[in-house]
């Protein structure tokens, strides 16, 4: 878990070494790469049967669309966030995200929140009222990754299928439209919004090797994560996520020397003080499930 959080909170350090490279192109080799390593890791590990049994399934795919769309907006900001130097807005934007979810699972899926977790929900949107009046411009950045991080999470609820072989449906979704984007490219010379140069594959052998590596850098720490979120509490799993925005963090401080003003200092200790009352009552709702399921299992074994 903690491993897969580090490679998260790092990586925006292997996308800042292509940042002369225009975010879509980055976006379509991340999206074709990732699907070439999925489908070697489900074939070494025979599952290429569940992936087909995914993509017969009409309601399950719809849901998988939805699911690619969400992570693929997600992938292109975080990767565009770098490369513009708004490098600490992705890690605000994933410092968010657990506060968003609470939001969305009270709308969407009905659930019920102590007072403590919508106060802390309340200090989430003063740090983003805060930052927007200080700055003159909301962070949108941050907002659109802890937004489409969110729905992608809800959305991943309604796919009866393990985390790599969804994500390899994503992909799977997604690749036609990385081979086109990449055909225009190379092909046709689209030059895109940005009128840079195109078609770095190929022309550069660091430039093709970074690329590529984007594959094993989106699923390696996906398959490392979901291996832990099976052998470790909800709560443990919400806290060790806490080191990838961390790292962003100081990777964009320390590494990138972005900016930081006092009204981000505002923000992000609203954040993290938000984030401490959040973390906390997970913790003692998580015990006390413990406690009430040991409970349950003891006057189990008594009756019988």
């Amino acid at each position: 878990m903690v491993a897969a959080c580090c490679i998260w909170g790092l990586s925006s350090m292997y996308y800042k070494l292509v940042a002369h490279v225009p975010p879509l192109e980055v976006l379509s080799h991340r999206t074709l790469w990732s699907l070439v390593f999925f489908g070697l890791v489900l074939s070494a590990q025979g599952r290429l049967g569940q992936l087909g049994a995914l993509i017969v399934q009409p309601r399950a795919m719809a849901v998988v669309v939805l699911a690619a769309v969400a992570i693929s907006t997600n992938w292109f900001f975080f990767i565009y966030s770098v490369q513009v130097g708004h490098a600490m807005q992705a890690s605000l934007g994933y410092y968010i995200f657990p506060l968003v979810a609470v939001a969305l699972g009270f709308v969407f899926l009905g659930e019920r929140h102590s007072v403590v977790k919508w106060g802390a929900v309340a200090l989430a949107c003063l740090a983003v009222a805060g930052l927007t009046w200080g700055l003159g411009v909301a962070p949108w950045t941050a907002l659109v990754l802890a937004f489409t991080f969110g729905i992608y999470g809800l959305l991943k609820r309604g796919v009866a299928a393990g985390p790599v072989v969804s994500v390899t449906a994503e992909v799977l979704v997604l690749a036609p439209l990385a081979a086109l984007w990449l055909w225009g490219v190379h092909v046709q010379g689209w030059t895109g919004l940005t009128g840079r140069n195109l078609g770095t594959f190929g022309h550069d052998l660091s430039d093709t090797v970074l690329l590529m590596l984007s594959g094993p850098l989106t699923a390696t720490p996906l398959i490392l994560f979901s291996y832990a979120a099976k052998r470790v509490s909800y709560a443990t799993v919400g806290l060790v996520q806490y080191i990838n925005p961390t790292l962003q963090f100081l990777v964009a401080t320390l590494v990138f020397r972005e900016a930081f003003t006092p009204w981000h200092g505002f923000a992000f200790a609203l954040i993290w003080s938000a984030l401490a009352l959040y973390s906390g009552e997970s913790l003692r709702q998580d015990r006390a499930a413990r406690r009430a399921a040991i409970r349950a299992s003891t006057e189990g074994v008594t009756r019988t």
